[in-house]
């Protein structure tokens, strides 16, 4: 539906990472080739080579397009008439770095997974290198492309809810209750700091909806507090569960809990939007419902796919099929990615009018999750105290 309107070209794209086991690799390649806006043809699959490869043919790449590291798949690639245009990078976090610098210095356009790096510093030099080589560098927060997040961030900027007072957000699931890593390799490497830099459940999932609360809201964070704690011993000094609290700019205030040892619970990814006249809800696991609560009047609960919600001009936060229908986690990442192929397309361009409009979960997004990460460590590392966002 979504390429009939839009008329690109199908966008040469290739992954690092996401091979076999890969918790999150056939997201990418669900969500990338959904609306046929990206072409799948090459990657660098797995740190095994062969198993890269074995995993890459069956699910249809050529052998000769299987490659052993990142650096031959750039390289081998930038050789070739029809090779990638952009790249995914769907690796461990403390990779992320070396891996997108050279993708943009190979002229590629990056999607990269969260935390974009591990260091501030880092993530703010490859912004620099992206706007040098006029290139797309895009963090996947994937849960934002879901229709009724849009239409939460829509009610607020037209001021359906009044000026924002209060910002509550979690995500709090149960699954690592007990040692899993002993037995889950994708486990074991988010509770390694060597890997995956100085945080693991505040970088893994506290980020998400701290950027939804952002992408929402407009909030700039001014300060914060954090207490962190390792249940599961051996996790330490990585956490498992998480309490902050945040200043805004402006004089709002929120909090966050994220926790990967919360009993019984699946997701609990929740964001509640307090303003002066009423408030709104999200919950993952509603995604097609959103909570418009107004003082003193019955609770209105919005549905997907009614025709009383925002639409965008582009269509990219329109519904995939009628309401009623149960539409999720997948279509929630093919509209991020259309989103994204839209962004590379006005880039290659030169579209500066567009690019200034469009909204995506950009590298700005990206440094801020890393910000979050950074000042939570500082905070709770110095007995919870207050401590500056910058």
């Amino acid at each position: 539906m979504f390429n009939e309107e839009t008329q690109l070209t199908p966008i040469r794209w290739g992954m690092v990472g996401g091979g076999r086991g890969s918790e999150i690799g056939y997201s990418h390649r669900a969500a990338a080739q959904r609306d046929r806006l990206f072409t799948f043809v090459a990657g660098a699959l797995d740190i095994d080579p062969e198993r890269g490869r074995d995993f890459g043919t069956k699910i249809g790449l050529d052998p000769e397009r299987c490659y052993p590291d990142y650096k031959t798949l750039f390289v081998e690639e930038g050789k070739r008439e029809d090779g990638i245009q952009a790249v995914s990078i769907a690796t461990p976090n403390g990779t992320h770095y070396e891996i997108a610098k050279a993708a943009l210095e190979a002229g590629l356009h990056v999607v990269c997974e969260k935390p974009v790096t591990i260091h501030v510093a880092d993530a703010v030099e490859l912004k620099a290198l992206a706007e040098k080589q006029n290139k797309m560098l895009a963090v996947m927060y994937g849960y934002t492309g879901f229709p009724m997040v849009q239409q939460a961030r829509e009610m607020v900027q037209r001021g359906d809810i009044g000026a924002v007072r209060v910002v509550q957000m979690s995500f709090a699931h149960g699954f690592h209750n007990t040692e899993v890593e002993k037995n889950s390799p994708g486990a074991k490497w988010r509770m390694n700091p060597e890997v995956s830099g100085p945080s693991f459940i505040i970088g893994d999932c506290g980020t998400h909806p701290f950027y939804m609360a952002g992408m929402i809201t407009g909030l700039k964070v001014k300060s914060l507090m954090c207490s962190r704690q390792s249940f599961i011993e051996s996790r330490s000094p990585l956490e498992d569960n998480a309490h902050i609290v945040f200043q805004f700019e402006g004089g709002a205030v929120g909090t966050l809990w994220a926790s990967a040892i919360n009993c019984g619970s699946m997701h609990q990814q929740k964001i509640r939007i307090v303003g002066e006249k009423a408030s709104l809800e999200w919950w993952d696991e509603y995604p097609n419902q959103l909570r418009y609560e107004i003082q003193g009047e019955p609770v209105r609960i919005l549905e997907r796919g009614m025709g009383y919600l925002h639409n965008d001009d582009l269509g990219v936060s329109a519904n995939r099929q009628g309401g009623g229908h149960a539409e999720g986690f997948f279509e929630s990442w093919a509209n991020i990615y259309h989103r994204y192929a839209l962004a590379i397309d006005a880039f290659d361009r030169g579209d500066e009018a567009f690019l200034e409009t469009h909204w995506y979960p950009d590298i700005n997004g990206g440094i801020d999750g890393v910000k979050l990460v950074n000042a939570c460590v500082r905070s709770a590392d110095n007995g919870a105290t207050w401590v500056d966002y910058d």
